[in-house]
């Protein structure tokens, strides 16, 4: 039996470019098959008069696997149903926040992924990279400084968690980075230089060797996808780059020179600025040191800087969260930041077309187009007239993920 929606009455931001315009979208069989023209005879209305309808948002930078307090989770201060229930939970939140796709850069298994696309626990489409691949005391190592290196790999949770595999050398790498492919990564993800909530570096340093970033780059390739890294200063975002990855995330220190070596060389970025906000707003809450949200105060502006450059220089730039913790739900604020670096259009588009064709799904998602799989959200109210809408997850009040109505709470 066909199913069908006629979703009705809203205002409709195609993220195509187009102004923002009344119509209806008629949605078949899990995707878009009209938009405008008359109330179709069979299908279900879906009244949405006062609402704005967008296409699903698409966070391209989220650890759904780092759902509970950091530190106990690494450890072994919680159990193993107390992180999956978080993690489980995550999702469902991250859903009804209106984001109907994510791609999580490091932390979970495949398995999560594909319990979630087989439809038996709610959450976004997911893409993801398995472990994060770094090396001894780098970013990602977050063992005690008298934890024996050998124990890091016990904390595993296969088929659910795995957080980082550590790498010296190329030979290491190489098997690493197979090894992740092996359990169904759909890309990698390598730590090139310190990071903000880091036990064992500084934001200065730079990790891997050219070398060693080169072999996961090649093992990826050989399959026909990509590397991104975790980078915060131009030293190892310009070593990556080199050695060929196709992606950057945070960019803090970008400069012109860098921005024009990425366009050239196709590399995207994907800023993450609310990460830095929720540290300095709520470093308690988040049961992490209060000299992190010093560090994330003095990478705040450098990430800003270095996402206009890149984007002055013609770099394909998405958007992602980077939110950790057992609260997730405002992953939106990304949105309402980027708007106000650049604009609320421009904020949008990057978390709905832009970040589809860096996930590689810009032919199935990514925009309001007939033949596009529904995936919809609906605001209550104009986020582009109010950016602020986009931070509250109360204002998504209608999320359709493949044409099935996951969320439903129109007045």
């Amino acid at each position: 039996m066909t199913s069908s929606l006629w979703l009705h009455g809203a205002t409709v931001v195609t993220a195509t470019g187009s102004d923002p315009e009344p119509a209806g979208i008629l949605v078949e069989d899990g995707r878009i098959t009209r938009i405008g023209g008359s109330v179709p005879a069979e299908a279900e209305v879906v009244d949405c008069t006062g609402l704005t309808l967008t296409p699903g948002l698409i966070d391209a930078h989220v650890h759904l696997g780092l759902a509970s307090e950091l530190e106990p989770s690494v450890g072994y201060g919680m159990s193993v149903a107390e992180i999956a229930a978080d993690m489980f939970s995550n999702c469902a939140q991250t859903l009804r926040s209106g984001f109907t796709t994510v791609r999580d850069c490091g932390g979970i298994d495949a398995g999560l992924a594909r319990v979630v696309a087989s439809g038996k626990l709610p959450g976004p489409r997911i893409v993801q990279c398995g472990p994060i691949h770094c090396q001894t005391g780098g970013h990602g190592h977050y063992a005690s400084e008298w934890e024996p290196t050998h124990v890091w790999s016990e904390i595993e949770v296969p088929g659910l968690r795995t957080l980082t595999m550590l790498a010296d050398g190329p030979d290491q790498m190489r098997r690493n980075a197979r090894e992740s492919f092996r359990r169904g990564a759909d890309f990698l993800k390598l730590c090139v230089t310190g990071g903000v909530i880091s036990k064992h570096d500084k934001l200065t340093d730079t990790q891997f060797s050219a070398e060693e970033i080169a072999v996961a780059v090649a093992e990826a390739a050989a399959r026909g996808t990509y590397v991104t890294v975790h980078a915060l200063n131009v030293d190892g975002i310009r070593m990556a780059v080199l050695a060929g990855v196709r992606c950057v995330e945070h960019g803090s220190g970008i400069d012109e020179e860098t921005a024009a070596l990425m366009a050239e060389r196709q590399v995207s970025l994907v800023p993450t600025l609310t990460a830095l906000e929720r540290l300095i707003r709520n470093i308690d809450d988040l049961g992490l040191p209060s000299h992190f949200a010093d560090k994330a105060s003095g990478v705040r502006q450098a990430m800003i800087d270095g996402l206009l450059a890149a984007t002055a220089a013609g770099v394909r730039v998405g958007l992602g969260s980077d939110v950790i913790g057992p609260d997730q739900t405002g992953r939106g604020e990304e949105l309402t930041l980027r708007a106000a670096a650049q604009s609320p259009m421009e904020a949008l588009i990057a978390a709905t077309r832009v970040n589809a064709d860096l996930l590689g799904l810009g032919s199935e998602i990514g925009t309001l187009e007939v033949g596009k799989q529904a995936d919809i959200v609906a605001f209550a109210g104009n986020p582009l007239d109010d950016p602020q809408l986009f931070a509250d997850p109360d204002s998504v009040v209608l999320v359709v993920q493949n044409g099935v109505v996951a969320k439903d709470e129109r007045k």
